[in-house]
């Protein structure tokens, strides 16, 4: 079953839809597309954290030194 939904969006935002919407097939679908891609994201979040709390379990919780240490390579400003 299908609803509506109304959404306010600012003028950046109507201009950014009405860009994908040229890819997507309109602006209904790329919508749904951004719904999904965020789920996505969301079900990858959770399962990393799922698997750095098993892995914290098994070896101990991180050393804040290492993880610094990571934050700075992987993730630079």
């Amino acid at each position: 079953m299908s609803t509506t939904t109304t959404v306010r969006l600012s003028d950046q935002e109507r201009e950014l839809l009405a860009e994908l919407a040229d890819e997507y097939g309109g602006q209904s679908n790329a919508i749904r597309k951004g719904i999904h891609l965020l789920a996505q994201q969301k079900h990858r979040r959770e399962a990393l954290r799922e698997f750095l709390d098993e892995w914290a379990e098994e070896t101990g919780a991180p050393d804040p030194k290492d993880v610094a240490e990571m934050r700075r390579r992987y993730f630079p400003k």
